[in-house]
């Protein structure tokens, strides 16, 4: 039992010399003058893969045929994600599919069957977003010019 009590002690001395190690590091990094700088850069690039992954370009609405092939092409690569797992960016693809979907509400119905409720969920979250960028995208407003 007298072996337990020089080993805590020695595991206890270590642990504080690791924290405080963490502590110098990370006081040293905060006081690098370009860390915020560079810190912003990575979040900028964070956030613009962010977007690009998840929200396709949208085809001209007008086009019948771009709409039909980029609807297609959603709804397959959606559908690939989701078989491998890939739920978030599974989902991002099934949510602009149903953007420029026809009948969003016979598609939703089918993919609710279809998906597991906590994926399903996540596809409704989302569309809200995607709406808006439908309301926003310059295909639609285009026809007011006229």
């Amino acid at each position: 039992m007298m072996g337990g009590k020089p080993s805590a002690i020695a595991a206890g001395v270590c642990g504080a010399i690791f924290i405080g190690y963490c502590i110098y590091f990370d006081r040293k990094r905060r006081s690098d003058p370009s860390f915020k700088t560079r810190l912003r850069e990575r979040r900028k690039k964070q956030r613009a893969a962010q977007n690009k992954s998840g929200l396709a370009q949208l085809p001209d609405l007008k086009d019948a045929a771009a709409v039909q092939k980029f609807f297609l092409d959603e709804i397959q690569l959606g559908e690939e994600l989701l078989a491998q797992g890939d739920y978030e960016k599974g989902v991002d693809h099934l949510t602009n599919a149903i953007a420029v979907c026809g009948q969003p509400q016979q598609l939703l119905q089918v993919l609710q069957q279809t998906l597991p409720p906590p994926v399903f969920q996540m596809l409704l979250t989302k569309l809200p977003t995607i709406s808006q960028r439908i309301a926003s995208s310059p295909s639609l407003e285009e026809d007011d010019v006229e």
